[in-house]
């Protein structure tokens, strides 16, 4: 993978359960690492859903290997949320993974 197409810092977050003030458990976003990434839009589409039109992004974001990253995990870049819908390991060499996330309807 060369360097050059990971240009962007993108920070990975995995889900965490705190008390709020009453004891409820709240889902949480703690940074799991941050990484340098290649972010490539896809598709978009608008979808309507319960009365509102909602619009959805497909984006893949390259990254080189990184133990541990799993579909419960979500990538924040430039004040955007991406949900990771699936993870790609390229050419099953273990170097370089693709996410494949979603932006808009997301989780958190």
């Amino acid at each position: 993978m060369r360097a050059g197409r990971l240009n962007h810092l993108v920070i990975i977050q995995q889900p965490t359960e705190v008390q709020d003030s009453t004891g409820q458990a709240v889902k949480s976003w703690g940074t799991y690492a941050t990484v340098w990434a290649g972010v490539e839009p896809l598709k978009g589409r608008e979808f309507l859903e319960t009365q509102q039109i909602n619009a959805e992004t497909t984006t893949r974001i390259r990254i080189r290997k990184l133990a541990g990253v799993t579909q419960k995990m979500r990538v924040s870049y430039d004040s955007r949320i991406y949900n990771i819908n699936a993870i790609l390991h390229i050419h099953e060499r273990q170097r370089e993974m693709h996410l494949m996330c979603s932006e808009g309807t997301n989780d958190g």
